[in-house]
């Protein structure tokens, strides 16, 4: 009988990487709902759209590859590249920017590296990076808050077939500007010359929108917790990558509390939570030790914080994630856990390696 084989992760229990994967689509269910029930149909639409090309590529790959298509399927892995990336593109973001940052996570990011377990950067923030540098304007229109377009009684959110419209069909309607703007994070880092209390008393998404931010960001963390809880995670790399984030923000907050937000918006707004619980833990690209996790979550923290304060880009998760993706190996080398038998552990390039 032939023997199929594959690269890590290799799991030593009952799961295999599909019940994994199925775990991490559950967690992130709570997240779906919450930006579908604040920012509209259009995240959900992404989703669906995504997780579509990308089953195709990955069976349209495989056929090319000569590998067995169905086996490689189970694995769920291209239909979590396509969700997290889905999560992370703007609601109105027109269909060929998912069908490119699929085509880009899928072919290039993964295959092109021989596919799950060889590939040394997260595929969706590949993607989503690429996408950013590539289509500024269209990565950065954003939705805003339905909360704060509705009255008490209605959230006023776009209905479905409009939201199609927008997506698939190109529809510009004259309305469609009350529908975007910035994020929290982007207003706050193109403020002017306002002061961080004036900026939260006069920009509209920093005042009465900040709050959906807040619940899409607790509803990440509830589905972090789930996955700590399922043990399909450790807490290593959220915690050091937040706590990271928390203190640096806290010390430029104390020192300037004018010029710097506080860390409490560094947290939950953006990205940071899907980032933390659900991009940084990636087995593939993150370090393997505990100790190395520690080191990996902490240097995604900081670049996220140095990036977010001074760099051209409002929210800095794929590219936090991205640049410690590349330190990973190093990091291996120099946190490697103490052999059994040995006195200390075996830490280090050695020469002739």
């Amino acid at each position: 009988m032939a023997l199929i084989r594959t690269s890590s992760p290799h799991l030593h229990k009952a799961s295999s990487t599909g019940d994994v994967m199925r775990l991490v689509i559950l967690a992130c269910v709570p997240g779906l709902a919450a930006m579908t029930l604040f920012f509209g149909w259009g995240t959900l639409i992404n989703v669906c759209w995504a997780v579509l090309i990308a089953v195709l590529m990955e069976a349209g790959i495989m056929l090319l590859r000569r590998r067995p298509v169905s086996f490689y399927l189970k694995d769920y892995s291209a239909v979590v590249t396509a969700l997290l990336l889905g999560l992370s593109i703007p609601p109105f973001a027109p269909w060929w920017i998912t069908l490119v940052g699929i085509l880009v996570a899928i072919v290039i990011a993964k295959h092109l590296y021989g596919g799950l377990g060889q590939n040394p950067f997260n595929p969706a923030m590949v993607a989503y990076a690429l996408l950013l540098v590539s289509f500024p304007v269209d990565m950065t229109r954003w939705t805003q808050p339905f909360v704060m377009l509705g009255d008490a009684e209605s959230w006023n959110i776009l209905p479905l077939v409009d939201t199609f419209k927008v997506i698939f069909a190109g529809f510009e309607p004259v309305w469609i500007d009350n529908y975007t703007g910035a994020t929290p994070l982007d207003a706050m880092r193109h403020r002017g010359g306002l002061t961080t209390e004036e900026a939260w008393l006069s920009v509209p998404v920093l005042g009465q929108g900040i709050g959906a931010w807040h619940a899409v960001s607790a509803a990440y963390f509830m589905g972090g917790i789930f996955l700590i809880y399922r043990k399909v995670i450790t807490y290593h790399v959220p915690l050091a990558m937040l706590g990271s984030l928390a203190l640096i923000a806290s010390i430029f907050y104390a020192v300037d509390p004018y010029s710097f937000a506080d860390p409490f918006f560094h947290l939950t707004v953006g990205g940071t939570m899907l980032g933390a619980f659900f991009i940084a833990t990636d087995p593939v690209t993150c370090a393997t030790s505990n100790r190395g996790k520690i080191w990996f979550g902490i240097g995604i923290g900081v670049l996220i914080y140095v990036i977010r304060g001074w760099g051209g880009y409002p929210d800095a998760v794929a590219f936090g994630v991205l640049l410690m993706n590349l330190a990973a190996p190093f990091i291996d080398q120099y946190s490697q856990p103490r052999t059994y038998g040995h006195t200390k552990p075996n830490r280090g390039f050695k020469g002739g390696n």
